[in-house]
């Protein structure tokens, strides 16, 4: 069983900076993406940002700039630097981790329970 627990969130106030982690456990040989992904009130889920195991990065546009993944490939986490917060970054935001291989089995996709970011004065 492959899980992955999320952490960092919290209130903020607008232009502040937040960390978010997430770490990925069970047995883990690889996983391919880790990303992560946001949801706010009465809106759908969207990408944020996803980090290949090679490095390779892809961002909500509207995000680039502000936002930045990283990922320890050792350490199965990936995280989420959030600088400038507006009001409207507010959301629960949910980690994400795309063909993870724990010995024979390959989970395709596994979420985490999300953490509430809350941006505001």
């Amino acid at each position: 069983q492959v899980q992955l627990v999320e952490s960092g969130g919290g209130l903020v106030q607008p232009g502040g900076s937040l960390r978010l982690s997430c770490a990925a456990s069970g047995n883990i040989f690889s996983i391919n993406a880790m990303g992560w992904y946001r949801q706010a009130p009465g809106k759908q889920r969207e990408l944020v940002a996803a980090i290949t195991s090679g490095g390779s990065t892809n961002y909500a546009d509207s995000l680039k700039g502000r936002f930045t993944i990283s990922r320890d490939n050792a350490k199965n986490t990936v995280y989420l630097q959030m600088n400038s917060l507006k009001p409207e970054d507010t959301a629960v935001y949910y980690c994400n981790a795309e063909k993870v291989q724990v010995r024979s089995i390959t989970y395709l996709e596994v979420w985490g329970q999300g953490t509430l970011v809350t941006v505001s004065s």
